[in-house]
């Protein structure tokens, strides 16, 4: 993605929240108006920071709208219906500073056993998705900066899925793709 696209996915980020604070919804955003990248169906997250700690993060896995409504809509969830947070205050917003990920197709990654899983993670490049019944849970690459070991990494990520630590089984199923991170500088 070129240096003028990134620009765009963060002014919109940045716009959507704003227009949240004043009208309560996200910044309706017209694709059409967007060329390249930005106006195919893309998935990505928006991360909020305030003080270098998490302040909200919300996405989407797959890929089901153009990349700039994802941004719009993902930016404004973030901020405002990040179940972890209140929705973000306006001396906040001046503050935040803004993450993008944009997500690469995930791709399924089949494993024998957990030690082949662990073995085969590739540290700070690939994000993980993992799945089994109604259990579903991902981590970005970004979280390998608070969790390098691998076998702490899919441990978390399993207890973020709802599941134990040590859980294993027939029917766990993984998906992992790599990101393009945007922030602002």
């Amino acid at each position: 993605m070129d240096k003028t696209a990134r620009q765009t996915l963060i002014d919109i980020a940045r716009h959507s929240i704003e227009h949240g604070l004043v009208h309560g919804v996200p910044m309706p955003v017209d694709s059409a108006a967007y060329q390249g990248v930005l106006s195919v169906k893309g998935a990505c997250f928006v991360t909020l920071l305030l003080a270098k700690q998490l302040r909200g993060c919300i996405g989407s896995l797959e890929a089901r709208r153009p990349l700039v409504e994802d941004c719009a809509e993902n930016a404004f969830a973030a901020a405002f219906r990040d179940p972890r947070f209140a929705p973000i205050s306006v001396d906040e917003f001046r503050r935040v500073e803004l993450h993008i990920s944009v997500l690469s197709v995930p791709q399924p990654f089949a494993v024998s056993s957990e030690p082949d899983l662990l073995a085969r993670l590739e540290p700070d490049r690939d994000g993980l998705i993992l799945s089994d019944g109604r259990h579903r849970a991902t981590f970005l690459p970004s979280v390998w900066s608070q969790l390098p070991d691998p076998a702490a990494f899919v441990s978390q990520l399993k207890r973020k899925a709802g599941l134990s630590a040590s859980y294993w089984s027939d029917s766990i199923r993984f998906e992992r793709y790599t990101v393009e991170d945007i922030s602002e500088s």
